[in-house]
Formats: structure tokens, sequence, C-alpha cells
């Protein structure tokens, strides 16, 4: 990992977190990141991320590296939403998440929301590596503006491997300079918060879930792989939680008993 830099428009940081079974051996922030040690049950260990400063800014590079180890049971959440910001310059921040998951291991990335602050540029890209019997619950919220103000401009891409076989690879474009009809009744339809819930167990091989509509802004999508994506669309962050929380509850009920009570409730406190 490099020491926080600081670039002629903007600061370059990363921060890292390692679980294996008995504990948390790396758990290093950096910058804007902070990572805190939070309570958990049973055999999770749980890392709340902390913004200790503003960012992303224009100009910022900013990185956060997360690994399950085989075995390991990782929750990660945040304290706060994420706010992307302008800076000097109208210069594009940068943020790439990178998560990995081993044989038997499980992650539930569980942050809260990024919000695109109006005059903002981010480019987000979010990467994950997940071994074949490896577990995942990952949410990713995106609120295009503050209340009253009008977007930033986000692009966002997201990329999952399992068994190093591509599983989902998708990109998003949002606010000024984005392709036109991103605010059309065929991507957003005039909501200003999208999200989506990615379900992947092996589990899921024999019991592949059903493709179905979750209420009116919702939709439940089974992937080619033990998983499922769930993308929604509200009015605001509140509304889109309410969706997500719902639809995880719903695509749970097909599971058996005993892994619907282990393996995926949101709350590991």
């Amino acid at each position: 990992m490099g020491g926080l830099t600081a670039g002629a428009t903007g600061l370059c940081a990363t921060a890292r977190i390692v679980a294996t079974p008995e504990g948390l051996p790396v758990l290093e922030g950096e910058g804007p990141l902070a990572l805190r040690r939070t309570r958990a049950k049973g055999p999770w260990h749980r890392v709340t991320v902390i913004g200790a400063m503003s960012a992303p800014l224009g100009g910022d590079r900013i990185a956060l590296e997360a690994e399950a180890r085989e075995g390991a049971r990782l929750a990660v959440d945040s304290a706060a939403a994420t706010i992307a910001l302008p800076g000097r310059g109208g210069e594009r921040a940068h943020y790439d998440v990178r998560l990995t998951v081993g044989e038997g291991a499980e992650l539930r990335w569980l942050p809260e929301q990024l919000i695109s602050a109006h005059g903002s540029d981010l480019r987000m890209r979010t990467r994950i590596d997940l071994a074949a019997g490896a577990r995942l619950v990952f949410r990713e919220e995106q609120v295009l503006g503050r209340h009253g103000e009008a977007p930033g401009t986000l692009a966002s891409r997201l990329t999952v491997y399992r068994a190093g076989r591509p599983l989902l690879d998708q990109e998003l474009s949002y606010g000024p300079g984005a392709p036109g009809g991103w605010d059309g009744g065929a991507v957003l339809g005039g909501h200003r918060a999208a999200g989506q819930l990615l379900v992947v167990d092996p589990e899921f091989t024999d019991r592949p879930a059903e493709p179905r509509m979750l209420g009116e802004h919702a939709v439940l999508t089974p992937l080619a792989g033990p998983a499922h994506l769930v993308t929604a669309l509200a009015p605001d962050a509140r509304l889109l939680r309410r969706t997500l929380d719902e639809a995880l509850a719903a695509a749970l009920r097909d599971m058996p008993t005993a892994q619907r009570n282990t393996s995926y409730r949101l709350s590991v406190r």
C-alpha cells in the first residue's frame, strides 16, 4: 500500500482490511478513510468505515481494499453517507473498491449511500473476486444530488468474478455529460435514488431464484451463476433502503430455513 500523498489538485489514499477466521490482521485506514473494529456476534468480524475528512473531492484518488480469507466472515458498513464534492479546477475524483472473498468465506458489504453533490465529478470502480465457495451480500446505493439540488456527474462500474469467470459487469452514468436519456423513462424515470443488491451463494446452483418484479420499481434478476441481482429505484434514499431491505427478505424466503437464519441478516451486531 502506498502512503498518503497530496497531488496538485487532490490527495491519494488507500485503506485496507484483511479478515481471517481468527481476527483482523490488517486494519489500515488512511486519509479520509478511517477504519474501526466494531461489535459483532458469533464468528463475524465487523468493520465500520468513518469519514475522517470530506472526500472524495475533485482530484482525489482514494481506494478501499477488503479481503475475507478462507473461512472468514467479514461485515463492512459505514458510519455515514459518502458525499462526492466538487474540487478546485473541476478535476474528476476517483474512488476504487476492491473486494476479495476466499473459499468458504463470507462478506457482507453494506455501506451507506453515495451522494453525488451538484458540481462534483466522480468515477467509481468496484471489482469483486470470489472463490467458487464464497458467499457475498453486496449493497450499492446512489443518491443524485442533495435535497433540492441537481446531481453531479457520476460514472460507476461494477465487475464481479467468481472462480476466475465473469459473473457481472455493468456500468452506469448519471448527471451532466452522461449519455442522453439517463434521466428519461427508460432509465431513472425522474427518480433520484438508485441501488442494487447482489447476493451470491453456492446454494443457488440447485435452487436458482425466479425473475420477478418486487414492487413497482424493483426487479430481481437471476444471473448466470449462483447469484441474483436486485435493482431498484426510489424518489429518495429512505425509500430506496426500504425497497432493498424488503427485496432481500423476499429473495431469501425461497432458501432453506437454516441458511436463511444464519447467512444473510443485514445486521451482525
